[in-house]
């Protein structure tokens, strides 16, 4: 199982609201090969949700990114209705976690071919229940005095959850307080807001002994379905007490097309770029810079899109595909509606292997903090089903024997390009141009061509070969 980092307690509050998954079959189009990926793993901070759209139809999973005491964890998430047990399912992160890989920005390489020769492209292709000291809940319960009415009241997994209803914002976090939620010092005024607008709160925590007979020290994905007009994602809680910027993974899939945030501004993260071979041993290093760099030109935080694919395909794929059952573990639900409106079922050409998902998967990486984002996100779907992913590119150069007038006039081009590669890559980063000198150099590898000594073979230096 994949290692997950441990989270700071502002955000084990953190509101997350929609859920769901990802992927599609192998693909041959692409020349290259794909040699690294940029999964969540590099951001210490950060979280996962994915989330499944469909009208007003919404299924949310929620990653617990969290290793510690399962007694000091609790998860309060503002929802815009009631939700009962036969809503809620306990996921696995196995799941969150391939979603990550499938869509993760990715490293591809070329390699170029022998300029003296003239070779027919070559194409790759790619392989592809007690909870608070005992004290137990009853759906109706109300407690006058602070506002609170226990809407609902059941167990999932390892988890006993409550939904909640409130009238008063102190006396609600009095409540949560007074029960063993550990929720941010301070969330009043934030749940004041949520209170306003009549929502219900999601409230979870471990049940030591059920989780003492699972074992493991991961804690599982809670999978919420339910239906609202609303489209957002509640983040608001898990900045009251953040110390700076936290990373936001959301995974969106719907039938048409790819999901935005209509009161943030969505960009694509900068992608197509070529640069230095040494990159690929520092990928990790390179795609954090690149993203800091990028956030802080948008004043240290931002909605960037990192990935953007209709499912049916990849190119080139970062992850295998996930199964029919395993998009529908994540929630979606019409993988076997032949009914879809304008998206017929549809085989693809040369991929007989390929079956029309209708499913499109949207990567937004969220940096954010309590100033930048004072509202929670909202999004729309729309409609454009025009592909898009993080890809960056190493082109290698012909390191053979090259004996032809051409091959002098490759070599500069090779270094020109290699010189915009340098400076691609300081841009990007923020890095200076003679640090990546220095590493290309001591890489070894991508080196510039040696074309000071070039000898003299124009046909008059063969008459006359010891003139200068």
């Amino acid at each position: 199982m994949t290692k997950i980092k441990s989270l700071p307690k502002a955000l084990l509050s953190s509101a997350m609201i929609m859920g769901a998954a990802a992927l599609a079959p192998q693909a041959s189009a692409f020349c290259g090969f794909y040699v690294a990926k940029a999964d969540t793993d590099l951001f210490n901070e950060s979280s996962k949700v994915a989330l499944v759209r469909d009208g007003k139809r919404t299924v949310i999973t929620m990653a617990n990114d969290y290793i510690g005491d399962p007694e000091e964890f609790a998860m309060v998430i503002p929802v815009p209705t009631v939700i009962t047990k036969d809503q809620v399912h306990i996921s696995k992160s196995s799941l969150l976690d391939h979603l990550d890989a499938y869509t993760a920005p990715r490293l591809v390489e070329y390699f170029d071919q022998n300029p003296c020769f003239q070779i027919k492209e070559r194409r790759f292709a790619l392989q592809s229940a007690p909870v608070a000291d005992g004290v137990r809940f009853e759906k109706g319960a109300i407690q006058e005095s602070l506002g609170v009415t226990i809407e609902e009241s059941f167990s999932a997994g390892e988890y006993d959850i409550l939904i909640l209803s409130a009238t008063q914002s102190d006396g609600l976090e009095t409540w949560l307080t007074d029960n063993g939620y550990k929720i941010p010092k301070g969330a009043t005024k934030t749940l004041g807001s949520y209170i306003k607008q009549d929502m219900k709160f999601f409230v979870a925590k471990v049940n030591l002994e059920r989780k003492a007979k699972e074992g493991g020290t991961y804690l599982n994905p809670i999978a919420v379905a339910y239906e609202s007009p609303k489209f957002i994602l509640p983040i608001r809680l898990g900045t009251v007490n953040a110390k700076g910027t936290q990373d936001l993974f959301v995974y969106a899939l719907t039938r048409d097309g790819k999901v935005e945030t209509t009161n943030y501004r969505t960009q694509k993260i900068p992608s197509g770029q070529e640069l230095p071979i040494f990159v690929k041993d520092e990928f990790g290093d390179f795609y954090k810079d690149m993203y800091k760099t990028s956030a802080n030109r948008e004043g240290g935080h931002g909605v960037f899109m990192e990935y953007a694919w209709d499912m049916n395909w990849c190119d080139p794929c970062a992850a295998d595909p996930l199964s029919d059952d395993q998009l529908k573990e994540l929630g979606v639900f019409w993988l076997n509606d032949n009914q879809a409106p304008n998206k017929p079922q549809v085989q693809l050409r040369r991929r007989p292997k390929s079956q029309a998902k209708n499913v499109y998967v949207t990567r937004l990486h969220v940096r954010y903090d309590a100033e930048s984002f004072p509202e929670d996100l909202k999004f729309k779907t729309t409609g454009d089903r025009q592909n898009f992913q993080g890809r960056y590119i190493l082109r290698h150069a012909f390191d053979g024997e090259m004996e032809c007038d051409a091959a002098e006039d490759y070599k500069r081009g090779v270094n020109k390009r290699k010189e915009k590669e340098v400076q691609t890559l300081a841009n990007l980063t923020g890095w200076e141009p003679k640090e990546i000198r220095t590493k290309i150099d001591k890489s070894g590898k991508g080196g510039f061509y040696d074309i000071s000594k070039k000898p003299r073979t124009d046909w008059w230096n063969k008459i006359w070969p010891g003139d200068e």
